[in-house]
């Protein structure tokens, strides 16, 4: 089998088969949409200007890598990494458009049993890959993980599933922070490093980080300034990270605990009830980069 073939079938094959794939309260269920993936290789010169941008704490892929396989040498240029991409279902985004301040039971179940889904289909690619003589790692899931604060960003993790996404051709990011992707915003991310020879995926967008957006793109639109409750998203300013954490903190986390039984961290509302929900907004993307 073609390292290709050994990625499809290992990501469609999880995911059609994972127990964990379910929103558990609606039977069987799916969590997720069929997931899609994109390729980087891992010296692409923007993981070090993202680095830059970001902080020094955040990881390349080789740093990444090198955690994981100390003992190997292998250059950056021989990496590739593979990011895949895992849309809301229909019924979860039509449930949390009627949604206004609180997160719908589908995305707050999505948020939780679909990332613990995604945890596991980080973790099964990785060791698929390895033990079939790629050796692979899912940097979200190395010890060291976690956040930090970065003196012009705020708070970031030392290893972004969302810029990963971006620098492997999957989209670019919006107003609010979210990537609008070929299947539009309300999708989740996952990722691996590995040490494996896969075609590259090509930006149909370059170095544009923001050419996808409505507003960025033509000075229109703005409709997830209007989702948010908190106005934590604004035309002048962006995302305001630090309302959004203390909304997500204090008001949204307390409610599904309370009101679903779980736990993680949802919000999503300006996700859906947008252009970019499902796809790219009409007249930013190019024909030929419109999804299959």
């Amino acid at each position: 089998m073609s390292a290709t073939a050994l990625v499809e079938q290992t990501l469609m094959t999880y995911w059609r088969t994972a127990p964990e794939n379910r929103l558990f309260s609606f039977g069987e269920e799916k969590a997720w949409e069929a997931p899609h993936y994109a390729v980087a290789r891992g010296d692409d010169p923007l993981f070090s200007m993202i680095k830059e941008a970001v902080g020094p704490f955040l990881w390349t892929p080789h740093e990444a890598f090198s955690q994981a396989f100390p003992a190997l040498s292998v250059p950056a240029e021989a990496l590739r990494v593979v990011s895949y991409v895992l849309p809301q279902t229909s019924l979860t985004r039509q449930e949390q458009r009627q949604a206004t301040s609180l997160p719908a039971e589908r995305w707050a179940r999505s948020r939780f049993h679909g990332e613990a889904f995604n945890v596991a289909l980080r973790s099964c690619l990785a060791k698929t890959l390895t033990d079939a003589g790629y050796p692979a790692v899912a940097p979200e899931r190395l010890p060291d993980f976690n956040y930090r604060q970065s003196s012009r960003f705020g708070i970031a993790s030392n290893w972004s599933e969302r810029h990963v996404a971006f620098v492997a051709g999957h989209g670019t990011f919006g107003l609010s922070d979210g990537l609008i992707t070929r299947w539009g915003k309300a999708v989740r991310f996952g990722s691996v490093v590995a040490h494996i020879d896969l075609p590259v995926t090509p930006r149909s967008y370059g170095d544009h980080h923001q050419a996808w957006c409505l507003w960025y793109a033509k000075g229109t639109c703005g409709a997830c300034v209007r989702r948010c409750p908190v106005q934590a998203i604004s035309t002048e300013r962006g995302h305001d990270k630090d309302a959004c954490c203390a909304y997500i903190r204090t008001t949204t986390a307390p409610y599904v605990q309370t009101a679903f039984g779980t736990g993680a961290t949802p919000c999503g509302l300006c996700q859906v009830a947008i252009p970019c929900e499902s796809s790219v907004p009409r007249g930013v993307l190019p024909p030929e980069a419109a999804a299959p």
